[in-house]
């Protein structure tokens, strides 16, 4: 590895060591990074260094900034982080926020003053929030105000978080320290492979996984499924539901439009019928969002006038064919699919236009390689379902995790997806290959929902697995043993569901819940995961049952 800028060394000694690092390849001549970059300079400093500083970088309800006044703002918060929180290159930063320009512009900050970002979900709770702290070892927060509280109660339980300041304050926070502060900054010249980001991922255990992306590797992705598939072009106006703090979301609506001079609609939160309000009114032409938002939108697409549309990307989950044929007689757009992972950091396999096969996720897009590897870690051959498994410029280090030998095999990252690869290297989702539930985009862990569910007093024991859903994709279900004395009934239910959405992120919460006089288990006690699945498809079970 290069010499690093970071003082503090936290996360490149946490590292996994390299003989469990995936093969990393760089055939394409535009992956060839320098060896000191610093990806904020590249993307805010080098777009204004083209000429770009006058063209619209961030449109919001709040109003538009120009890639000179994102810059500007960046640098401000840089000179915060630095000059009154202390930051040294190398500081984990915690950033808690919504879709604003704001956001991205403390995003930029961090990266310029050599910090890493750890951007969350701003749904999470105290709990899920202390976890990432604890993980990472967090020292320093740049968080929404109308986010602090469940910040604040994190920060109690979490001695390494000592400096914190909020933004869209009105009794002053971040904006007040910014305010006297020059607009340029002179950023950390960080190499290619000093850690950015960690994005956490809960895993299938609810035990979070932070996954480590360098510097080289957010550029690697500007350079990868956008050149090669989405094909964007400066006057481009991306939009689209995704958070920020997902990969998908950072990727989609900041990196990606920023690379090439266009711009982004940053809006906090979009229902399906906000987000066809936000194209109509911004005129935005490229969309990202999930299947379950792509089919809601569909039936009211006609309501509205969706003709600057060109591109629109669904990730996230798979999508189904009726999914992708109801857009287009709705809009006349061929949904681009795709599939990436918080480990890869986007998307690796996709198809558009002409290359699209209804009910394939895609082939792997140049820079990238793909194969479908049996039990025994062999290529399958064409059309026989196995595991999905990549390789490319990006991949796969788990910050101080155990389970990074599951997911990096013999140089190949393994996304814990079933898939079949055909004679044409097309491939096709079977599902998955562990006990992730994955909802409407989102990822989530049974065995974290069951750890709530069981702090409750009526509940002995419960098991949670994800069901097919029509719309969602999956649906968490819950099948709950009561203590003696309660009852399994409708008030139960939403008792249960109203204390997973009180303790942890509310798209979390399980939709339906069985009661059960026991659990099914192997004759060690195990716990049969796929007889509750089974349970939840078939809709049946020997008691009480209620959505």
């Amino acid at each position: 590895m290069s010499c690093s800028a970071h003082v503090d060394s936290f996360a490149r000694d946490h590292l996994p060591p390299p003989e469990q690092w995936p093969e990393l390849i760089f055939e394409l001549p535009y992956l060839h990074y320098p060896e000191r970059i610093n990806a904020a300079t590249e993307l805010l400093d080098g777009a204004v260094a083209r000429g770009w500083g006058e063209r619209t970088a961030i449109r919001a309800p709040a109003g538009t900034l120009s890639y000179r006044e994102l810059l500007a703002q960046a640098n401000r918060i840089a000179r915060v982080l630095v000059e009154d929180m202390g930051l040294v290159p190398g500081n984990r930063v915690l950033l808690d926020g919504c879709n604003t320009a704001m956001m991205a512009a403390c995003w930029f900050g961090i990266l310029k003053a050599g910090g890493i970002a750890v951007a969350v979900m701003p749904m999470l709770r105290a709990r899920e929030l202390a976890q990432v702290i604890d993980k990472a070892r967090i020292s320093h927060a740049l968080c929404d105000a109308p986010l602090g509280a469940e910040l604040a109660a994190a920060q109690a339980g979490c001695p390494t978080l000592t400096r914190v300041l909020h933004f869209h304050d009105p009794a002053g926070g971040l904006e007040a320290h910014m305010a006297g502060k020059p607009a340029a900054f002179a950023d950390v010249s960080t190499a290619a492979d000093d850690v950015a980001l960690i994005a956490f991922t809960s895993g299938t255990t609810g035990k979070p996984k932070g996954t480590i992306h360098f510097h080289r590797d957010l550029l690697a992705i500007c350079d990868c499924f956008p050149r090669s598939t989405l094909r964007a072009e400066p006057d481009d106006i991306f939009c689209g539901t995704p958070p920020l703090a997902f990969t998908f979301g950072l990727g989609g609506l900041l990196l990606f439009p920023l690379r090439i001079g266009a711009s982004t609609v940053l809006v906090e939160r979009l229902t399906p019928e906000g987000l066809l309000h936000t194209v109509e009114d911004y005129r935005a032409t490229v969309c990202f969002t999930a299947p379950t938002f792509y089919r809601m939108m569909a039936s009211q697409a006609r309501r509205h006038r969706l003709d600057s549309l060109r591109r629109c990307v669904s990730a996230g989950e798979a999508l189904p064919v009726a999914t992708r044929q109801a857009w287009q007689d709705a809009t006349g757009i061929a949904l681009i699919d795709g599939i990436g992972a918080t480990e890869m950091l986007h998307i690796f396999i996709s198809a558009a236009d002409a290359d699209i096969r209804p009910g394939a996720t895609g082939r792997a897009i140049p820079g990238y390689r793909a194969t479908i590897l049996d039990n025994e870690g062999r290529q399958a051959p064409a059309d026989t379902v196995g595991r999905l498994a990549v390789k490319g410029p990006t991949g796969c280090r788990y910050l101080d995790d155990e389970r990074q030998r599951e997911y990096v095999v013999d140089g190949w990252n393994l996304t814990g997806d079933a898939y079949r690869r055909d004679a044409d290297g097309y491939f096709w989702y079977h599902g998955r290959t562990d006990d992730m539930i994955i909802s409407a985009g989102y990822n989530i862990a049974g065995p974290e929902v069951e750890d709530v569910l069981l702090g409750h007093d009526a509940v002995a024991e419960c098991g949670v697995v994800g069901v097919p859903d029509e719309e969602r994709g999956q649906v968490v279900h819950a099948f709950v043993v009561l203590a003696p004395g309660h009852t399994g009934d409708a008030a139960m239910v939403a008792e249960l569901q109203d204390w997973v959405r009180r303790h942890i992120a509310p798209y979390k919460y399980p939709r339906a819940i069985v009661f059960l006089p026991g659990l099914p288990r192997t004759g060690t006690g195990k716990l049969q995961r796929f007889r509750l699945r089974e349970l939840g498809t078939s809709g049946t079970a020997d008691a009480p049952s209620h959505a």
